[in-house]
């Protein structure tokens, strides 16, 4: 048996802090689409567990009990869509409410039951081991889900123009191999003209706009086919279809308009920057001053933000950036910093984390149009393509995105773009700076030569 060395000095182990009651009243709940189980501190009520149907009269219910028992903080699962009408109330009835992440409150191991769910979630709030997710301010939520609403009508017509290529080449109509857009203004008359009876493909060719690179005599060929007449319903049905959603979109941008002006905060109007094409799909009104005088700043001359970018991000987050202690706080949220995988001093992973992020994807796909801009931050994210594979250059650049968005937001200055050629000077003389300490360390020294006109 080993002798223990006398002469040795063991220190004491370092106790560890001990976990501190932090919300003393908090209740969890685990939300279910048909009925909600409510967990509340053992000694509030004889029956600390209950289950509450999903009625509003049973909510309303749910709500006195928590009052009654003392209840200031509650503590619930982000369960599909589930949890809104019950977080809402709760908000309304000054409960101080966290919506968490089921996947960042799993269950001790062993079994798992509805009551031991909404007895953790009540356990670790007690504990302030829990965040809430964030959450806009309510005006901003009406105004996110009329821009998701808007979102879903996109994706349908999309739907409904892919019906009508369908139909268009059952019938042998190459119509889609001539124009690059059937539901441009060359498309949509030639099929509204089909619709109505029209087969001769010079009369129907005749119908095409100045800008169509195609000739009449090619539209002509592309429009023999077969007109059978189970096609032509099915056409005539994708139209309808698509006509409908168009009504309805026109519908959704006058509730986002009205929202928008109810947000107002600021006046006066844009600076004119440099001239952008209108995106296609984006509202009819005048959204671009819309969002400045929401936000007092304008978002579109950032490169590659353009009207419909501006306004996911902002309905996603608002213009209250307090939320967001720092700009790494903000940028994290949004999942597109780089990741910290640490282990035994090491660096093993640097990846970003998942989320699932609109304001994230709208912000990546505004990175991937800086391919062909003629800025500083065109020429930055063609550099990192040139470092790097093509999703993390994209991630990378709407990183530095988020980061412009957020000063610009906390700051209320105005972005001034440089030029490409002020970054590619700027990186000219980092690259030499770096190569003369280099040399200079090797005992060397960098000579300049002039290079011929």
């Amino acid at each position: 048996m080993p002798v223990r060395n006398r002469n040795v000095v063991h220190k004491p182990a370092k106790s560890r802090a001990a976990l501190t009651i932090t919300h003393p009243n908090a209740a969890g709940i685990d939300i279910g689409s048909a009925a909600h189980f409510v967990a509340v501190p053992p000694d509030r009520d004889d029956q600390p567990v209950r289950e509450f149907a999903s009625f509003t009269v049973d909510l309303n219910a749910l709500a006195d009990w928590l009052t009654a028992c003392k209840v200031d903080t509650v503590a619930m699962e982000s369960t599909g869509v589930y949890w809104i009408p019950l977080f809402e109330l709760l908000e309304s009835r000054g409960f101080t409410v966290l919506l968490v992440n089921a996947r960042h409150v799993k269950n001790v191991s062993g079994r798992k039951s509805d009551v031991l769910d909404c007895q953790w979630l009540q356990q670790l709030m007690t504990y302030g081991l829990l965040s809430g997710a964030f959450r806009p301010a309510d005006q901003v939520c009406v105004l996110r889900s009329l821009w998701r609403q808007r979102e879903m009508l996109l994706r349908s017509q999309a739907r409904h123009v892919q019906h009508m290529q369908k139909a268009l080449t059952q019938m042998n109509i190459q119509l889609t191999n001539v124009l690059a857009d059937v539901v441009g203004a060359t498309g949509q008359k030639i099929l509204r003209a089909i619709l109505a009876g029209e087969r001769d493909g010079q009369t129907l060719a005749a119908l095409k706009d100045v800008r169509v690179r195609a000739s009449k005599d090619e539209i002509a060929k592309s429009l023999q086919g077969n007109w059978r007449a189970e096609h032509l319903f099915a056409l005539r049905q994708a139209v309808g279809a698509f006509d409908f959603v168009g009504t309805q979109l026109a519908e959704c941008d006058h509730e986002i308009e009205a929202q928008l002006q109810s947000l107002q905060a600021h006046d006066g109007e844009p600076a004119k920057g440099k001239k952008r094409s209108r995106a296609r799909n984006a509202p009819k009104f005048d959204l671009r001053t819309q969002l400045f005088q929401m936000c007092g700043v304008d978002l579109t001359r950032i490169d590659g933000i353009d009207v419909t970018t501006a306004l996911a991000v902002v309905s996603e987050i608002g213009v209250d950036m307090s939320r967001f202690p720092t700009i790494k706080h903000f940028t994290s949220w949004l999942g597109l910093c780089p990741g910290t995988k640490i282990t035994g001093g090491k660096v093993m992973s640097g990846k970003t984390k998942r989320v699932v992020n609109r304001a994230a994807q709208a912000l990546r796909l505004a990175a991937a149009a800086l391919r062909s801009s003629k800025s500083a931050l065109g020429a930055y994210f063609r550099r990192l393509c040139s470092r790097m594979d093509k999703p993390k250059a994209v991630t990378a650049a709407a990183h530095k995105l988020a980061r412009l968005i957020y000063t610009m937001l906390t700051k209320g200055e105005e972005y001034t773009d440089q030029g490409q050629d002020y970054y590619e000077e700027r990186y000219r003389e980092r690259v030499l700076r770096a190569l003369s300490q280099r040399a200079a360390k090797l005992g060397m020294k960098m000579v300049a030569i002039e290079q011929p006109a």
